[in-house]
Order: C-alpha cells, then structure tokens, then sequence
C-alpha cells in the first residue's frame, strides 16, 4: 500500500495533464476491479453449487417425494445428491434424470405388498413347479436328519428388476459422478460394522445395497462386500456430498425419533430403534452443518407404511414450504431452473452374449432355458423381468443379480447367480374333502439326487386313505427334459355303477360301496415348445383294483388288471392363481392309447382316450372375476373297459384319471364314455382373501354322444353351486352348496387346504 501511494506521489509531479491522465486510468482500473469483484460476488450468491442429502426411514422416505416437488418448484437446481436406504432410491431415480412428477408417478404405481414379499408370479414357474408349490403349507430346511428355520430373508428380485427397467437410460453408467447429477449412496459392511460408499459400478445394485434393511432384505455383495443398509452406519450422508462440491447442503431427515417403552412392540421397531441409537446422536451434529434442514413430521407413519405413501409425500411438501423462504435466496429469475421430464429409452435389449460363473449343480442350458431367451436374442425388459423370475422361481439360488455391459451397439447379460446350500427340504400340507377325507401331508424333496438340475420329491399322504406321490424330474432347458412318476391313490365311497362295469343284473341300482385303489407309473419326457406350450409324452403302467363289499363272490373283486398305455399332451397355463385366479388362460389336450392288459374281466381290446380342456379368467369389475371354461372328451375304439369312463360329481378332491368335479351331483355319481362339458363361475372378494362366488355347469355326458348330434341338444345335466372361500396359509378353505334341477336334494361340501 506505502509502495503505490509513493507511485501516486511522483505521478503529481510530472505535470498538470500527466496528472489528468494518470488519475483518469487510476480510476479506470479501481472501478473494472470492483466491479469485477461485484459480479463474480453477484454470480457466486446467484449460483452456488447445491448438494442434497436425503436420509433413510423405508417408507417415510415418501416424503423427499414431496420436498423434491417443492424444491422443482423454487427453481433449485440440484448439483450432487447423496442418499441412504429409501433415500438411495429416490436419489438415485432423480440423479438418473428423473423428475419429482415422474417418481411420484413410479411409486403410486408401485406394489409394495408385492415388493416387500418379493412377488414370484405364477407365470415364472414351471408345470412341475406350479403343481408342487401349490400343495405344500410348510416347507423347512432339511439336513443331517435335523430340521432348519425356513430363510425369512428376501432376496429383492421385484425391486431389483423394477429399478433396472427404470434405470435403463444410464444402464452403462459406471462412475456415479457422471450420471445426469452427480450420486453417491451409503452401504454398510455387514461382516465389519465399517461404512462403505457406493459411488461407482451398478446404479441399481448400489441402491439395492444401501436399502437392504436388515431382516427384511439379503444382505448384497458388492466387491466382495457383504453390505446391508447404510442407515446402520451413516443415514445422513452430508460430508461426502460436501465433498463432491457441494456450496449450500439441503438436508432431509425422515429418519424415527427414539421411542418409548410402550411403542416397541414389534421387530420392525425394535430393529429401527436399535438402528437409531447411534444415528440419532450423530444427527445432531450433521444438522448443525445442514445450510437448509428439512424435517417433515412423520410421527404417525412407520417404515413399512406404503399403503399410505400419498400422506407422507404431502408431510414432505409441507415441512419443504415452511422452509420455502429460504429455499427461494437460492435462486432468482435469473436462473430459475424446470427440471424436464426424463424421455425413457427404448425397452428393447439387443442381447448379444450371456456370461454366467460356472454352477456346480445346474448347466449352462438349464440357465438359459429358464430365461427362455439364449444369446443373439431381441428382448424387451419385460422378457428380461420374467427370465430373472423364472430362474427366482426355482428357489435353487440364494442370490441372483445382474447388470448389462455394452457389446457395441448391444449388450452383454452378465448373471452373477449363487447357488441355494440347502439341498433337502422337509414340507407339511393338511387337506380334507369329501371324497378322500383328512389327510396330512409329508413330503421330502432332495435337489441334485443322482445328475445336475434334477429334483426327488416324496408325498406321504396319511389320513383315512394312505397314499404316495413320488416324482423324479431332470430338467434341460430349451432341451428335452425327462422324469418318472408313481403315485398311489385309493378311496371307499359311494360311486357310479359305471365304476364297477359288472352290476347289470339290476338296473335299478345307480350307486354302489366300493374300495378303489389306482396305481400309475410314468416315464416321460417333454420340452417347451414355442416358449409357452408344454408338449410331452411318455409309457404308462396302471394297476386298477376295485372291489365292494356287497358283492356276493368270493373276494368282492370288481376289477385287477394291470394296463400298459402310451400318452401325450399339450398343455398352456398363464392362470396368475390356481384356486382365485383374476386373469389368464389354461389349455390341455391329452391322447392316451391303451395297448395291453392283464384283463381281469376278460374283455379288454385296445382304445383310445381324447379329452381336452380351455378356461379363460378375466376381470369383471374391481374384486371381481369371471371364469368360462368347457372341455370335452371321448373314447377311440372299444368301450371294453367302463372302469376309464367319464366320471363327474362332487368338489374339492385331486383329479385322477377321468374324474372331474360337477356341481349339482355327488361325488362321482355320473358317467358316460363321452361327454361336453360348459361352466361358469363368478367369484367376489369382499375383502382381503374372503371370496363369494357362484357357479353353474352344463354336460351332456352318455355312451358315444358325438356319434350323434345328442352332444349339441339340450344339457341332460345341470348344477348350480354357491359358495364361500377363505385364503389361508394351507390353502383355500371353502364350503359350497350345491343343487341340481334333475335331483331331488342338494349337497354341501367342504374342502380345506391345499389339494393332493
């Protein structure tokens, strides 16, 4: 300063317009540097980098929905972003490029119920997987003779695949820093306690890892870190946002105070108050360092309350507008910024190879079939979701993730699967009707008996009627998979005459007391065909005994024959439930020609059976759905044996061989050697899982109906039915009353669990 007050001093002194001059470009160059520092002061204020932090609370983490609206509606650009848990998620969709509209819209269409229980629809599974995981209650670990604890533990597939078709846009993305804003999420290394960041690799396994909420969701690797929610360590990731750049921090905290005493009632809580123990202390510091906090008042809502996630989105824009004073120093006309809607990509993948560890139990072509897509295939993200399900659905891997790598203009699918350590499985049903009474059902099911991708499944049925259910399946993918099938199935009831085939001798007799005991092995092969068809067949062996104790020859032996019969069939199920499905079509069409047998009667000759089945299930209101099924069927040459006829009657009990459910009849009471058969049933939940329903069928049934145009007149049966469904954890439980015009009394049955 002394140095240019002296240059200022000789300047005076060289003269009068010297002076003039000096003085004019002194005050030239003291005027450009304040007003420089003015306007870099004036951009500076104008347009600080801003970092936004947002917390983990599950789903009251609804409410940085909320505060993003407000924020898009001050005109605050958001530079960084940094999030723990739910925070991760909707951090990691805005830092993707979407808008605070278009998460809004995400999450109201979202199925929480469906992402918390990991939803596996019924479609991703296959028919050997549909029929037995529909039979059993209880399933348990197996091993050493010694029963395990079931894994609680969801793997997170529903949202894993959910994230990934959101995220499409940034799919290749592998340093977070260069998405449309800068992200970052915390995870938690759940072998040592210490914090990780999650700044770069997969956007959507990041995510997944910093909200895997500990006994809700399996743990993720990441790198050869085993991370769970960051919330455990840090779920209010401040300095690492100031650390990417961040001017001014907008904080928001949707995390629980701790509770008291009486509020910690559940494990949900008390996991969270354990969670919060530390945080909550450490919040008090990271506030202080908060430039704009925001707390939204979310007392009322729990972490796994989604159910009310448009309250929480508005406590979100209310506690945002207390602070919108401050909100609105950040920005001015100037530059006022609208975020845009995020235009999505293409759905369409162009898979060019399928990179997967090499699996000590399963092939290549078991992958790949399960996906039911193989390298060089054109998919959407839909065809992706329900590969990723289809392999979720055979519970034979613990973990299951994915990411896709740019080939050039295509991409890579590269799977990382661990396979399931646990390889038996011990599983109870309980079931009863009318026909094959209580029964209790014990099951052990082996994986990798004798060759890679088999399964060995036993069902011991005890109850008034013993019977078996064995099943050995290999499965191969696009390729032929094969198995063998026994199974025991016998019963005393009251039945048709037509079951016994000798009572001639009195016409006037229509039910007969019987003991009926069918055993049936199969060998079989069958494949995919068209991705959506299951087409087989196979050799068959039948030992059929029938007796009844009002006979009056020596052993009450109606029937004892072995028969050996060669099958095929076709079959299509897209039904999305078994017992209340909504929508969906199932088709079947079987041919089975009996060559041989042992003939007991003495009047066997070869023929054939035909029979075939379509139903379709489609939404008639809200709850409320209607099913129209017919099916048809009919022998091909001799009617020698009527013991295969057509058997109709009754409710609720396991299909075997010809016998079929009609209302209005008792349990198996009708016959013929041909018959066509229409129903309808409409079925109401009046609310969650109770159902009324109400059903008619229509058949004419009879000897050689179709030799004639007897099968296109009038119905010669009819049946009606009303009922009441509760869905349980062994199964429906459900009672119906049935009548028909053409009988003289009605009929009442119950049915409960599970059928087998």
């Amino acid at each position: 300063m002394r140095s240019f007050q002296l240059y200022i001093s000789k300047i005076w002194f060289k003269g009068a317009s010297s002076c003039a001059f000096s003085f004019v470009l002194l005050m030239t160059f003291l005027f450009s540097q304040e007003s420089f520092s003015q306007e870099a002061k004036k951009d500076s204020v104008k347009r600080p980098k801003i970092g936004l932090v947002l917390s983990g609370g599950g789903a009251k983490g609804f409410a940085h929905i909320g505060v993003l609206k407000v924020l898009e509606e001050a005109g605050i650009k958001i530079d960084y972003i940094g999030g723990t848990s739910m925070g991760s998620v909707i951090g990691g969709l805005y830092a993707s490029g979407y808008n605070a509209s278009q998460i809004d819209s995400i999450f109201k269409k979202t199925n929480f119920d469906e992402l918390i229980n990991d939803y596996i629809p019924r479609s991703s599974k296959n028919f050997y997987g549909k029929k037995n995981d529909e039979l059993y209650a209880v399933v348990l670990p197996f091993s050493n003779f010694r029963i395990g604890i079931p894994e609680a533990l969801s793997k997170g597939m529903y949202n894993y695949n959910l994230l990934s078709s959101l995220t499409r846009n940034v799919r290749h993305v592998r340093d977070f820093n260069k998405l449309p804003t800068p992200f970052l999420c915390i995870g938690t290394n759940i072998e040592t306690g210490e914090e990780v960041l999650l700044n770069k690799g997969n956007l959507v396994q990041a995510m997944m890892a910093s909200a895997a909420f500990p006994s809700l969701f399996t743990p993720v690797e990441i790198d050869g870190n085993l991370l769970v929610d960051g919330g455990v360590v840090n779920n209010y990731p401040i300095q690492e946002v100031r650390n990417l750049g961040a001017d001014i921090i907008i904080g928001v905290d949707v995390q629980d105070d701790l509770l008291k005493r009486k509020n910690l009632k559940n494990a949900t809580r008390i996991l969270v108050q354990i969670t919060n123990l530390q945080s909550i202390e450490k919040m008090k510091n990271k506030r202080k360092d908060t430039d704009i906090y925001i707390k939204p008042d979310i007392r009322d809502f729990g972490v796994i309350s989604f159910d009310r996630g448009e309250e929480i989105i508005r406590k979100g824009e209310e506690a945002a507008f207390a602070v919108y004073e401050k909100l609105k120093t950040l920005t001015d006309e100037s530059n006022f910024y609208k975020k845009p809607k995020l235009k999505l990509a293409s759905d369409t993948l162009h898979i060019q190879d399928i990179n997967t560890d090499k699996l000590e139990n399963y092939t290549k072509e078991y992958i790949r079939g399960k996906l039911r897509f193989k390298p060089g295939s054109t998919i959407t993200y839909d065809g992706l979701k329900a590969g990723i399900n289809n392999l979720n659905a055979t519970q034979n891997f613990s973990t299951i993730s994915y990411c896709l790598q740019p080939d050039g203009d295509k991409d890579d699918l590269d799977l990382v699967l661990r396979e399931n350590p646990t390889q038996t499985y011990l599983k109870l049903g309980l079931h009863y009707d009318g026909l094959y009474k209580s029964a209790v059902l014990l099951n052990l099911t082996h994986k990798k008996t004798f060759l890679k991708n088999d399964v060995t499944s036993l069902d011991i049925i005890l109850g008034d009627n013993f019977r078996y259910d064995f099943n050995y399946y290999v499965e191969n993918g696009f390729n032929i998979s094969f198995g063998f099938r026994s199974r025991l199935n016998q019963f005393n009831r009251n039945v048709t005459t037509s079951l016994s085939g000798v009572l001639k001798e009195n016409p006037n007799v229509n039910l007969i007391n019987v003991d009926f005991m069918d055993i049936t092995n199969q060998a079989y092969f069958q494949t995919i065909f068209v991705q959506k068809f299951l087409m087989g067949g196979g050799l068959e062996y039948k030992y059929l005994k029938i007796s009844s104790p009002t006979l009056t020859n020596e052993d009450n032996t109606i029937e004892k024959s072995n028969y050996f019969s060669a099958f095929a069939y076709l079959k299509y199920d897209s039904l999305d439930e078994k017992y209340y499905p909504s929508s969906g079509l199932y088709f079947s069409t079987d041919l089975q020609t009996y060559m041989a047998s042992s003939d007991y009667t003495n009047q066997f000759k070869p023929f054939s059976i035909a029979k075939a089945e379509v139903s379709i299930v489609r939404p008639l209101f809200k709850k409320a759905t209607i099913k129209f099924g017919t099916d048809a069927g009919f022998n091909i040459g001799s009617d020698s044996v009527p013991f295969f006829d057509f058997i109709f009657g009754g409710y609720g009990y396991n299909k075997i061989n010809n016998f079929n459910y009609f209302y209005g009849y008792d349990f198996l009471s009708i016959a013929g050697n041909s018959y066509i058969k229409a129903d309808i049933n409409i079925d109401y939940e009046i609310f969650k899982k109770n159902h009324i329903n109400v059903s008619a069928n229509f058949a004419n049934l009879g000897d050689d109906i179709f030799s004639s145009v007897d099968w296109v007149s009038m119905p010669k049966y009819t049946g009606y039915a009303v009922g009441y469904g509760l869905e349980t954890i062994i199964g429906p439980i459900e009672v119906k009353q049935s009548w028909s015009p053409e009988m003289s009394k009605s009929f009442t049955w119950f049915s409960i669990g599970f059928q087998f």
